[in-house]
């Protein structure tokens, strides 16, 4: 580096340089030459070694600035650090790369395989299910079976202790099903998603919703009972099976290697996800909440819970058993078929709430998209709308059991002339220009109306397909709408994004 400066005074230069090239010659004098050349020679040697010194430490002080001043700076010995090739976390998580295990039983399936027809596709849909014995009316080897998943018969687990009273042995074969489905050691596997035989699933939702998320990281992704005495008796942080719960592949490689030992820890329990939820825990993984999977541990009728679903995608439906058919004049399976023609159609927007007003007639509409619309007369303020009504009775009978509910609740007037006008889903269409889906009048009563409501036969929506991206799922915001100038009979109702300042409220 020092090739490169300046010619510099004598005093710095070599002293061969100075005596040979740069010194004048002296005059004569009394003192003698060598005395002379001494002190030249001294005092060149002293100014050559002091500008050595003051130039060594002007380069130490300004590399100590730099490393100061700078920290982005390479060290000179850099520690080497591995790198991680993390190709399929940039791509798309796609219904191929979910696998779906289901638990079910020899006595439940030949009863229940209808539940996973409305959403079981061998084409696209990767699901198998697992029972403890074949099918007592050997399903799986039926003309339809190609349209239901994979039959598993479930290893022995006679061996795991079981000491809860009254509870049943099937709780750890049902546990295992995780560790039974990871070890299966599917190719391109980022989730697996757990549910039971009565559990529907609203695939194309699953997916999205699990897009949010980290398949690398170590996820269990689940929704809690409805019922919160139900998630005070096993845990407010477990994730309930029935309504379906979702571990990512990195997290299920290792759940599977140390369930068996966890499960000879747990015999006192009741359930399967009891058990998953406590292994989980001892691996240190906290549950994520997602409000979509429902557990529905709740009897009776679902429209109130439906009606004001949370702004979160559906993705599961439990207890479809034990409630009443979703839609009036159906039965439970033609119920279900009529929602997921809705749902196939448009999966992100299916029971999502829109609340719109007609201030010229002073109405108010509550749109729960592909199941109902509510309409009242007056204006009803947007946050009375979002509670639930207790259309339903809780999962435990008896005159004693509290109704203590996970979410706010409202009252369902017993006199059904008090109650808004309900109209139904009927039917859906779909273009390049958008969606209309048609509910019609569900009369129950002769119940005195105005006029202009009484002559009301059928509502139309308009929307577009609700294609919510990574960030717009991560903070969901409510739709609003408007309603449209209609005739007695027939009112429209466009649904649209809200403006960045608009408030859902009647413009009085």
């Amino acid at each position: 580096m020092f090739h490169r400066r300046k010619k510099e005074p004598s005093s710095l230069l070599p002293l061969s340089e100075s005596n040979s090239d740069l010194e004048m010659p002296m005059p004569p004098s009394h003192s003698s030459s060598s005395v002379r050349n001494s002190t030249t020679s001294f005092f060149s040697f002293t100014l050559s070694f002091k500008s050595f010194l003051l130039t060594l430490s002007l380069i130490l002080n300004l590399y100590l600035l730099l490393s100061l001043w700078a920290p982005s700076f390479v060290p000179l010995n850099p520690i080497p650090t591995p790198t991680t090739t993390r190709v399929s976390s940039f791509t798309p998580t796609t219904r191929r790369h979910i696998l779906f295990a289901i638990a079910s039983s020899s006595l439940s399936w030949p009863r229940r395989h209808p539940y996973l027809r409305l959403w079981y596709s061998p084409n696209t849909t990767r699901a198998v299910a697992f029972l403890d014995s074949p099918p007592l009316n050997n399903t799986s080897s039926s003309s339809s079976s190609s349209s239901l998943p994979p039959v598993i018969i479930s290893s022995d687990t006679s061996g795991f202790p079981y000491t809860f009273h009254g509870g049943l042995r099937s709780a750890i074969r049902v546990a295992r099903v995780v560790k039974e489905a990871v070890d299966r050691n599917e190719s391109d596997v980022r989730w697996f998603v757990f549910g039971d035989d009565d559990t529907v699933f609203f695939v194309e939702n699953v997916v999205k919703v699990l897009s949010k998320y980290d398949h690398d990281q170590w996820l269990y992704v689940g929704g809690n009972s409805e019922s919160y005495d139900q998630n005070v008796k096993y845990s407010f942080e477990m994730a309930f099976g029935g309504g379906g719960f979702a571990i990512s592949h990195s997290l299920g490689r290792v759940l599977s290697r140390v369930l068996d030992s966890c499960l000879k820890r747990y015999g006192h329990l009741y359930g399967s996800d009891s058990r998953i939820y406590s292994c989980v825990a001892e691996l240190g993984v906290g549950l994520t909440h997602e409000p979509g999977f429902h557990q529905l541990d709740m009897r009776g009728n679902l429209f109130g819970m439906l009606a004001a679903h949370p702004l979160s995608p559906l993705l599961s439906l439990h207890h479809l058993d034990v409630v009443e058919p979703l839609f009036p004049s159906m039965s439970k399976t033609q119920a279900l078929k009529y929602l997921m023609a809705a749902a196939n159609v448009d999966p992100a927007r299916i029971l999502q709430q829109t609340v719109c007003y007609d201030q010229s007639n002073s109405l108010t509409f509550s749109v729960s998209w592909g199941f109902a619309i509510q309409l009242y007369q007056g204006n009803e303020l947007l946050p009375d709308l979002l509670s639930v009504q207790k259309t339903f009775v809780p999962w435990k009978r008896g005159s004693k059991v509290d109704a203590n509910f996970m979410f706010n609740t409202r009252d369902y007037h017993r006199d059904p002339c008090k109650r808004p006008s309900v109209f139904f889903f009927k039917s859906v269409t779909s273009d390049e220009r958008g969606i209309w889906s048609s509910y019609a009048r569900h009369d129950v009563e002769n119940c005195f109306e105005s006029y202009p409501l009484k002559q009301l036969k059928q509502i139309i929506v308009f929307s577009t397909k609700l294609e919510p991206n990574i960030q717009q799922m991560k903070a969901p915001r409510r739709q609003c709408c408007n309603v449209l100038p209609s005739s007695n009979e027939s009112i429209s109702i466009h649904i649209r994004q809200c403006g960045m300042n608009e408030l859902i409220s009647m413009r009085l």
